[in-house]
């Protein structure tokens, strides 16, 4: 899938929040849909990056380790993942069932969540989806903020725990090209990464 264009004046996790609430509202007025997507600020100025599918757990794990990427090949310092899920929110003086897939639930909440991190800060925003009574966007609900430390499993931590040196941002480019994923360099009128194909 292409990648779209970016603010070029976007500098901070804040920022790179609001661009992405912004673009899951275009795309769910445009498309009915958010097709997962990652932001990121680095040196080389904002990127975009949405995955070909994700129609399956190793799809999801190509994603999660391509951002991963991504975000070393582009001495990432802010990050914002952007996915459309189902979720499942604990209720007051109950007790949560872990076991129970959100999916599969019969409370489940369709919502956006904008999972963002830079070093030493995390922050997650879910945007309940409004629909009509036809199936249509409506809008979003008022955003549930949950604490920093519930952001777990593939698609969290995706920055590096210091900034990468130049040889390990060589080595995940090297690493990017092997997956064929496109990486702008720096300096170049090609545009944010996006997947080759």
């Amino acid at each position: 899938m292409p990648c779209m264009g970016i603010p070029t004046q976007l500098k901070t996790l804040e920022d790179l929040v609001a661009q992405a609430e912004d673009y899951a509202s275009f795309a769910m007025r445009s498309l009915g849909h958010v097709p997962p997507t990652l932001f990121l600020i680095g040196p080389d100025g904002p990127q975009v990056f949405m995955p070909q599918s994700m129609g399956d757990e190793d799809s999801k794990d190509d994603f999660a380790t391509a951002a991963r990427l991504l975000c070393i090949a582009h001495a990432a310092t802010a990050v914002v993942m952007v996915l459309e899920v189902w979720a499942k929110f604990a209720t007051p003086g109950e007790p949560f069932d872990q076991t129970e897939r959100p999916s599969e639930a019969f409370d489940r909440q369709e919502v956006v969540v904008l999972s963002g991190e830079e070093r030493g800060a995390q922050q997650q925003r879910f945007l309940p989806i409004l629909r009509t009574d036809a199936g249509g966007f409506f809008g979003f609900g008022e955003p549930v903020m949950p604490g920093a430390d519930t952001i777990k499993g593939r698609f969290a931590q995706l920055l590096p725990p210091k900034a990468p040196d130049a040889e390990a941002r060589l080595l995940a480019r090297a690493m990017l090209q092997l997956k064929g994923i496109a990486v702008a360099q720096p300096g170049t009128e090609e545009g944010p990464p996006g997947a080759s194909g």
